[in-house]
């Protein structure tokens, strides 16, 4: 292949070069899984209108990390990191959200305590985290303590996909698209209802299938129950 034929080289050093590492390192030492799942979203988004009508405006991201701290609460396991050959499981949670920025460059900073927050105070945290990342500005531990992460390609038409676990914590969630589809209501009368994708990719060393597919089927009712 003629060099003439690039349309641009770019060197794996600095950031881009980092994340390379961490990628192919988080591949390398995890024995990584991933279940795929979807969730009806019609409840989660009505309750999205009623904030918004009463003067609280949240995006979706903020009401499924509020669902997904929730669910972590009740399945600790996943909650986690793998440190000096140990299983950490942790009581709070501190969440990552993974940022895309200009020059390819992806981060994962990290709301601490975001299980002590309430929903617009999470809110408030993550949007101050995005800009202070678009800035440059993060702190070494804002953004490598994290015990879960949070994916997001919503706005794209990726339904599913395999988020890399963000080593060494022990799980992500992967948000894909949001679609439309009719569904049979058992009276023979269909429906269109709003569904979303769901990927949760776990470290199998520190979870079984089991309990990973248990986090992943609760996270999905606590998301079709929101606001109830």
């Amino acid at each position: 292949m003629s060099e003439n034929e690039h349309i641009n080289v770019i060197p794996l050093r600095g950031m881009r070069g980092m994340i390379a590492s961490n990628m192919r390192r988080s591949l390398d030492e995890a024995a990584q899984l991933t279940h795929h799942a979807e969730c009806e979203l019609d409840a989660l988004l009505s309750f999205k209108e009623a904030l918004a009508e009463s003067g609280t405006k949240v995006s979706i991201e903020d009401l499924l990390a509020d669902c997904v701290v929730k669910t972590l609460a009740r399945h600790p396991g996943l909650n986690g990191r793998i440190e000096d050959k140990e299983i950490r499981q942790y009581r709070n949670v501190h969440l990552g959200f993974a940022i895309a920025l200009p020059g390819d460059k992806l981060v994962a900073p990290v709301v601490f305590d975001a299980n002590e927050k309430g929903l617009t105070e999470r809110a408030d945290a993550r949007k101050n985290l995005l800009e202070r990342a678009r800035k440059g500005d993060l702190s070494v531990p804002e953004m490598t303590g994290g015990t879960f992460t949070l994916s997001n390609l919503g706005r794209s038409r990726v339904r599913f996909f395999t988020p890399i676990v963000n080593l060494p914590q022990l799980a992500i969630l992967g948000i894909g698209e949001t679609y439309t589809r009719p569904i049979e209501d058992g009276a023979g009368r269909w429906q269109s209802r709003r569904f979303m994708g769901l990927s949760l990719t776990f470290d199998h060393r520190a979870v079984d299938g089991g309990p990973a597919a248990a986090f992943l089927s609760e996270l999905c009712e606590e998301i079709e129950s929101a606001g109830r």
